[in-house]
């Protein structure tokens, strides 16, 4: 139902997974196995598998920490999209990339679910795409102390508000990693 044309296909996108981002992250262990269950059914199933980096003055690009977390292996021929803003199409190559695999549904996993995961979800909808969380695969850090609810209440949100999205011509959900698909859109 993407409103963008000709794009049948889904992608799993894997956002900012790297050592210093989710290091002491809410279910981290549970997460990681998730996303590599997520890994092996998409690429059984043909669909693109799209790593996203990201770097800033606090995660410098070339570092241990900035490097994506050894559990989570990334083949030589699935797409690696470089960003510095929170929304993983901002100033990056990630559209193109979704185009020239003619992806028009997203199924987002990753971190940090209050930030570059919500402004991937948002980014890609209010571009045209159709976008899934797997609410079982993403997550976040404890930032209690600078007054933001508990990481569990941060994912639960998220999962909470993300079922109900809607805009026209789009869709939008929340799924569980036993759910999620990556079969094309007959049309």
């Amino acid at each position: 139902m993407t409103t963008l044309p000709d794009r049948p296909n889904s992608a799993l996108l894997i956002i900012d997974v790297q050592n210093q981002v989710v290091d002491g992250a809410h279910n981290r262990e549970e997460v990681l196995a998730n996303i590599n269950t997520l890994v092996d059914k998409a690429r059984a199933e043909g669909a693109p598998v799209v790593w996203v980096q990201h770097s800033s003055d606090e995660l410098k690009a070339g570092d241990k920490g900035w490097e994506y977390v050894p559990e989570l292996v990334r083949r030589d021929t699935e797409p690696l999209v470089h960003k510095k803003y929170g929304d993983s199409f901002e100033a990056t190559e990630l559209e193109d990339v979704l185009a020239e695999h003619a992806v028009g549904r997203l199924v987002v996993t990753g971190a940090q679910t209050d930030a570059c995961v919500r402004s991937t979800l948002h980014g890609g909808m209010v571009r045209g795409y159709d976008v899934t969380l797997v609410g079982d695969a993403h997550t976040t850090q404890d930032l209690t102390k600078y007054g933001a609810p508990a990481p569990a209440e941060v994912i639960s949100h998220t999962n909470l508000y993300w079922q109900y999205q809607t805009a026209p011509g789009r869709t939008a959900g929340t799924v569980s990693t036993s759910e999620a698909t990556f079969a094309a859109a007959e049309g």
